[in-house]
């Protein structure tokens, strides 16, 4: 497993860095010739998980920053995305599948990077997410 690309960078709590990240990514991944749905599925997840560490979990607090952390090999990108939030309970996001949670707002950025990525997972505090997406493996979920 070749290292292609490696970086990690503190960002201001605001939704336009972390785009230009979340395109620095994205960049690498297109620069070695990953396909196009793969780089879909974790543009896709890039932007609910930052989104959801600036809104929720930085609470837009311009005082806080997000940390990002990436690598990328010849068959694996792994991000890590930490707000300095207070965190969350991962078993207390209800599923947004439910039928009484149908009309609820929450849960559904959660279910989409789980959808797209092959790997999810939080730290026990709940402010930090390491996700990541094997080259070509299929999800079941984006096959439904």
């Amino acid at each position: 497993m070749t290292q292609l690309a490696q970086f990690d960078v503190w960002i201001p709590n605001d939704t336009a860095e972390a785009r230009d990240v979340q395109e620095r990514i994205i960049g690498l991944m297109e620069q070695n010739a990953w396909p196009m749905r793969d780089c879909f599925g974790v543009r896709l997840s890039l932007e609910e998980a930052l989104v959801n560490a600036i809104k929720h979990g930085n609470r837009m607090d311009p005082d806080k920053k997000v940390y990002i952390a990436c690598e990328l090999t010849e068959d694996e990108v792994i991000v890590v995305i930490e707000d300095q939030g207070d965190g969350f309970k991962i078993e207390e996001v209800p599923d947004p599948t439910e039928d009484n949670n149908l009309e609820k707002p929450g849960g559904r950025g959660i279910m989409l990077i789980r959808s797209f990525m092959t790997g999810v997972g939080y730290n026990d505090k709940g402010n930090r997410l390491t996700m990541s997406k094997k080259l070509g493996v299929v999800n079941k979920d984006e096959t439904d």
